[in-house]
């Protein structure tokens, strides 16, 4: 008979990852959220934070009582039809002060009254964009860069396109009150439908619009993409303006003259030039392509690639039903 030891009978010792289970379970016991999800917040849009708020005590709590998370402020679609005047100065109280970058894209509902609220509780604001914000007005804009410049002076971006009755005086006083850097003033800016949308945030630029050489409003100016016209000083001139002023492709961005008009027909409501023209699909029908923003409406779609658009089906529909009632 084996002697009994107390090694024998001592219980085996826990799995190393026991301790940290009872941690987790105690953390999951008391309510709090995880750390994990505590260090995601910082990566979430705005309207991912409001709603994560809403589903606990602690979430709410960590996401309020962070001003790290709100020194950044975003507000785009499709929030930005909803945001008033008090809301915005709500979510931009959540800084303590601290608010750097104010982006508001397409807000009809904040006022200039509004928006000077948040800037005079946050003097220390970086980036100003309002594209679209037809609730803001040029000399309330000048206003509210004029009390930046003069708090603290350090405003480097701003994003004005779609603000209505913007003057060429409007655009000089805000350019005097910009802090600029003389290397960011030479870059160009490229034709691209989504500057239209939601402004392109990798232009370093230190303001969006500019006097249209051609039309002299001040309006998003395009320089043009094509080699030829870059190359010969006159003509890159003459293609350099607004879009109401130069017709641009959809796809390059380059300058697009009357005749390739006429040759180049879509079968959506957008411009190509003769080379991107040349390289999409057609219509099976009518021998028009989509481009590329709106290739999703095509009908009828092969495997082969080939396809018939909207305008041709329907006319086969209407034409069918013709025949039908005969």
């Amino acid at each position: 008979m084996l002697p009994t030891t107390a090694t024998a009978s001592a219980p085996p010792p826990p799995p190393p990852s026991a301790a940290g289970t009872g941690a987790s379970a105690s953390a999951s016991a008391s309510g709090e959220p995880h750390a994990a999800l505590i260090l995601a917040l910082g990566h979430m849009r705005l309207r991912e934070l409001l709603a994560c708020a809403r589903a606990c005590r602690g979430l709410r709590g960590a996401i309020a009582g962070d001003p790290l998370l709100w020194r950044r402020l975003v507000v785009e679609p499709p929030l930005s039809n909803r945001i008033t005047d008090e809301a915005l100065l709500a979510l931009s109280d959540r800084a303590r002060g601290t608010l750097r970058s104010l982006h508001l894209l397409g807000c009809p509902r904040v006022s200039d009254a509004g928006l000077l609220r948040v800037v005079q509780r946050n003097p220390g604001v970086t980036e100003l964009f309002v594209p679209k914000c037809t609730g803001l007005t040029a000399d309330g804009l000048v206003k509210i860069i004029q009390f930046l410049h003069e708090c603290k002076g350090n405003l480097s971006r701003v994003r004005l396109h779609g603000i209505c009755r913007m003057t060429n005086h409007h655009l000089d006083v805000i350019n005097s009150l910009i802090c600029r850097s003389s290397q960011h003033d030479a870059h160009a800016l490229y034709y691209n439908h989504r500057v239209h949308e939601v402004l392109n945030t990798d232009d370093r630029r230190p303001i969006d619009v500019d006097v249209c050489p051609l039309c002299r409003n001040v309006r998003l100016v395009f320089d043009c993409t094509r080699t030829d016209c870059r190359e010969v000083k006159d003509a890159w001139s003459r293609c350099r303006g607004c879009s109401f002023c130069v017709a641009r492709c959809e796809t390059c961005g380059g300058c697009i003259d009357l005749e390739e008009l006429g040759e180049t027909g879509l079968a959506c409501s957008d411009f190509l030039c003769m080379d991107c023209w040349l390289k999409l699909p057609k219509c099976s029908t009518c021998n028009r392509p989509y481009c590329e923003r709106h290739s999703n409406l095509k009908e009828n779609l092969s495997p082969s690639g080939e396809f018939t658009c909207q305008e041709c089906t329907a006319f086969a529909t209407s034409f069918e039903s013709l025949g039908d009632g005969d």
